[in-house]
């Protein structure tokens, strides 16, 4: 019992240091478009369902199946044919632009993304999901206030307009998607909800097709199809067959 409530106080007290790591993603996914281009930044921390895979597998809490390192390579594959690096240039591929800070801070931000699953998961296992939230925007506000203080902010001179749409996105895009996010990770394992999260850049070249009038090339649409098929495989439930009976793998 006291080992159990001392267990419950330290990953009380790690809370805050778990989220504001995914405050770290984000500016280490920065650093890497800066140092090289949004291509590159993309595909490399979209290999974090490869790594998400690696570690359950390592660890001994998932069974390596065909089916998941299909669905890891559909998505990794997806990934690159929507943001157009595979494919010919002139249907505005992106060539990758190799840097070595920005690599790395790609690698970086992949593997916080991946860890950010992982552990994500075990917290909303044992929490109430708008308790972890509550977390996750604090780390994130202390963080930010440290990198980014206040007065550079308010030096900017933003016009109303402008605090309006950053209110309006800060609503949407950051605390609603996270909320939404963290109920998915909450019922979902790590492997399962990271391949579901390539949905993103699908997403955005579908709305900027939709909302901008940006044309959605074939090479684009394969790749979204792959993404999807990746999706839909690795939700399925992986069963194996010995004789007669159907055992099905439990998840974590």
């Amino acid at each position: 019992m006291a080992a159990d409530q001392a267990s419950r106080a330290r990953s009380r007290l790690l809370l805050p240091v778990r989220h504001a790591r995914r405050s770290g993603l984000e500016l280490l996914y920065y650093v890497a478009i800066q140092r090289t281009n949004v291509a590159t930044a993309i595909i490399v921390q979209y290999t974090a369902p490869v790594w998400v895979l690696f570690y359950v597998v390592a660890r001994g809490q998932q069974k390596l199946s065909l089916q998941k390192v299909v669905a890891v390579a559909l998505a990794v594959t997806g990934i690159a044919l929507v943001i157009g690096i595979v494919g010919p240039k002139s249907n505005g591929g992106q060539s990758l632009r190799l840097d070595s800070y920005g690599v790395i801070a790609a690698l970086l931000a992949s593997f916080s993304f991946a860890f950010y699953n992982v552990s994500g998961h075990r917290i909303l296992a044992r929490y109430d999901r708008w308790r972890v939230l509550v977390w996750t925007l604090t780390a994130a506000a202390v963080f930010w206030l440290v990198v980014n203080p206040p007065w550079k902010v308010v030096a900017a001179h933003y016009a109303p307009v402008q605090w309006l749409f950053l209110f309006v996105f800060s609503m949407t895009s950051v605390l609603g998607a996270f909320s939404l996010y963290f109920l998915g990770l909450q019922y979902l394992e790590p492997t399962r909800a990271i391949i579901a999260s390539c949905l993103e850049p699908v997403f955005s070249i579908i709305l900027a097709a939709l909302l901008l009038g940006e044309v959605l090339h074939p090479i684009q649409t394969l790749g979204i199809i792959f993404v999807l098929a990746a999706i839909v495989i690795v939700q399925r439930p992986d069963r194996r067959v010995h004789g007669d009976s159907v055992m099905v793998e439990p998840i974590e």
